[in-house]
């Protein structure tokens, strides 16, 4: 998987922080609701335009970013 086809960075779009393409749901925001308990299900029936491949691209993003975080998005 590409994660770059799903995850952006605008600078006009929560301040550049790494979204889930076309939305203004932030990595971040995906990682505190896993925090806190929230299962996949519940972030897709919560978060319409969140799809199940996004959120997977989330995860993979973060992968790579451990591996080599110089070549990421800042979170």
């Amino acid at each position: 998987m590409n994660w770059q086809d799903y995850i952006v960075s605008k600078d006009q779009v929560l301040l550049g922080k790494p979204t889930i393409k076309d939305t203004r749901i932030s990595v971040k925001l995906v990682l505190e609701l896993l925090s806190a308990g929230w299962t996949k299900k519940q972030i897709l029936e919560s978060y319409p335009t969140v799809t199940a491949e996004s959120l997977r691209a989330v995860f993979v993003y973060l992968k790579e970013s451990l591996i080599d975080p110089r070549n990421h998005l800042r979170l």
